[in-house]
């Protein structure tokens, strides 16, 4: 029934073409924006109901030109499935005339040769056959590919983001296969912005399995060091022990950054004076380097957890477990290093609201002289708007008297403030001697 309606939308779609390439090229701009569009968004709305194996079904049955001319109308979200699903003829004509669209996953397989892991990418199922892994990784990997894959393997590949509300007794377990299955949370640090991306493990018959949605550093480093270092991992549990501590150096590098932030914002907080803007900005810095260094703490405490989870497996070879050891150590190390800029944070926090409240009581200070200052004036004011002030000048005329009271007023205004001076200075005097 879809195949039937699919056909007919593609030869009205045909139809169309042929009437705009007979028409004048006057007209071809015309028709061609507003006939061909309606067709291609009429194509399109039907394709979006469709399921994967529906498409996929339909694909395969149709002529390759046809199935050209409907690839570019099947929805970018169900692409990758599509793919994955097609016969690898079909795959590679799809791809020959209208280019691949599995740019926004990777799946790729690392294998050990001759003491050296090398990398092939998969990008049909296919490439899986004859394959010796010693490491599966899957970026962004569909449903699809997740299913085969596993289906391959005989386990099953979870979605890393469908984990991330799982409690913490949960993330690390032994699935009745002897699968060991770990979720752990992996630092990102870029722009400025940091957060925490998910990623799960599997290690099953040797193979390790890594899932995530998001490309990390820590993993591009670990698949340079792969490539490049002989004997850099002889099984799986090296690769995911490389991997927390790769995670572990990432984590000390950002606090190397938050230290150089840290001591920025330190020279400025201890200089003389701070305005109210330079102090929200530097509680703005000091706030985000918090965050940061609790998300690292927060990580590595995962990896930690992770860690004594493999030793208590007993799956661990002996040089795995001394590796496991130095990561621990490492982990250790980390953890007295964000306890230090916990403290350095509140001590620079507790300073900037120190100066913000200096600069307010400055202001109130203020307020208060000339409070003072103009108190007596504001008495004699008073007075001088009295109906006797205006009896005991009689006779004077009123601009020479009330500039006589004016002058009056001020002179007792200026003995007032500097009173109130002396009285500071002394005070302040006396708590230096003290």
């Amino acid at each position: 029934m879809y195949l039937e309606a699919v056909r007919e939308l593609l030869r009205k779609q045909k139809l169309v073409e042929g009437l705009v390439k007979g028409h004048g090229v006057v007209h071809h701009n015309l028709v061609e924006t507003v006939v061909e569009k309606q067709q291609s968004v009429e194509l399109e709305n039907f394709m979006a109901k469709l399921a994967v194996a529906d498409i996929v079904e339909i694909l395969e049955a149709l002529p390759a030109e046809d199935a050209a001319l409907l690839w570019p109308r099947v929805p970018a979200g169900r692409s990758t499935d599509v793919l994955w699903e097609v016969s690898d003829e079909l795959r590679d004509h799809l791809e020959e005339v209208a280019g691949p669209r599995l740019a926004e996953t990777k799946v790729s397989v690392f294998e050990l040769i001759s003491g050296r892991i090398k990398q092939s990418p998969i990008k049909a199922r296919k490439d899986l056959e004859g394959k010796k892994p010693l490491w599966i990784d899957l970026l962004n990997a569909s449903s699809a590919q997740r299913a085969y894959i596993g289906e391959f393997y005989k386990l099953d590949l979870p979605d890393p983001g469908d984990e991330t509300d799982l409690e913490v007794s949960n993330r690390f377990h032994i699935e009745e296969s002897g699968a060991l299955n770990l979720h752990s949370n992996f630092l990102l640090d870029r722009g400025g912005k940091s957060r925490s991306v998910p990623v799960a493990f599997i290690l099953h018959k040797d193979i390790l399995f890594s899932l995530r949605n998001e490309d990390l550093p820590v993993f591009r480093l670990q698949r340079r060091r792969a490539e490049t270092v002989p004997g850099f991992a002889t099984d799986c549990f090296d690769l995911l022990l490389n991997l927390y501590g790769s995670d572990v150096e990432y984590s000390a590098d950002s606090l190397e950054d938050i230290y150089k932030t840290l001591s920025r914002v330190g020279k400025h907080v201890l200089s003389e004076t701070m305005t109210d803007e330079e102090a929200a900005s530097v509680l703005a810095d000091i706030a985000e380097e918090e965050d940061l260094n609790g998300r690292i703490r927060a990580n590595i405490m995962d990896s930690q957890r992770a860690i004594v989870f493999l030793m208590q497996s007993r799956a661990l070879s002996d040089s795995n477990v001394k590796d496991a050891k130095q990561v621990l150590r490492n982990i250790d190390s980390l953890n007295s290093h964000t306890a230090f800029l916990f403290d350095k944070i509140n001590f620079l926090m507790d300073a900037t609201i120190g100066f913000i409240n200096i600069n307010q009581n400055r202001r109130v200070t203020q307020l208060t002289m000339l409070s003072v200052v103009f108190l007596p004036m504001n008495i004699l004011a008073g007075m001088g708007g009295m109906s006797e002030y205006s009896m005991m000048t009689a006779g004077i005329p009123w601009p020479i008297s009330y500039a006589i009271f004016a002058i009056g007023s001020a002179m007792i205004g200026l003995v007032t403030y500097r009173v109130v001076r002396r009285v500071d200075q002394k005070k302040a005097r006396r708590a230096m001697n003290k």
